[in-house]
């Protein structure tokens, strides 16, 4: 079995998280700068078993596309480009934002690395993939 990597992307920055190797627990890994990640995923991909890709799916309250999808498109193409053996889903990121500043401050996270976005980034990409993880378990039961 090889990992998944889940990945919040944004404009400046990305979070990436993986599974360990029997796809149980969701780790956050690094943030990494958005013109830097496929190669970064490259790199990781080299080194380790990657058996999916989940990308955040960014989406208003009412179910439609935020904005943001304008920029997460073209990286979709790319990433479907750059690794063509490797399944590429997109799973709902609505709040993981604010769930990862919660859980920072429920960590005892000073105010400093609470506004740390790439501390946020990674995290979210981290609640991103646990959500996926236990959603394909709930399917199984």
């Amino acid at each position: 079995m090889g990992r998944i990597v889940a990945i919040d992307y944004g404009k400046k920055r990305v979070g990436v998280a993986v599974t360990d190797p029997c796809q149980i627990i969701a780790n956050s890994l690094t943030t990494v700068k958005s013109h830097e990640i496929l190669q970064f995923l490259q790199d990781y991909c080299s080194r380790e078993k990657v058996d999916l890709i989940v990308v955040g799916h960014p989406k208003q309250m009412d179910n439609s596309d935020s904005e943001s999808m304008a920029y997460i498109k073209p990286f979709l193409t790319a990433l479907k480009r750059k690794f063509p053996d490797i399944p590429i889903v997109m799973y709902d990121e609505r709040f993981t934002s604010v769930l990862a500043h919660k859980a920072m401050i429920e960590g005892g996270a000073k105010k400093k690395q609470r506004q740390d976005k790439a501390i946020i980034d990674a995290i979210s990409a981290t609640i991103i993939l646990q959500s996926y993880i236990e959603s394909q378990r709930n399917m199984n039961f």
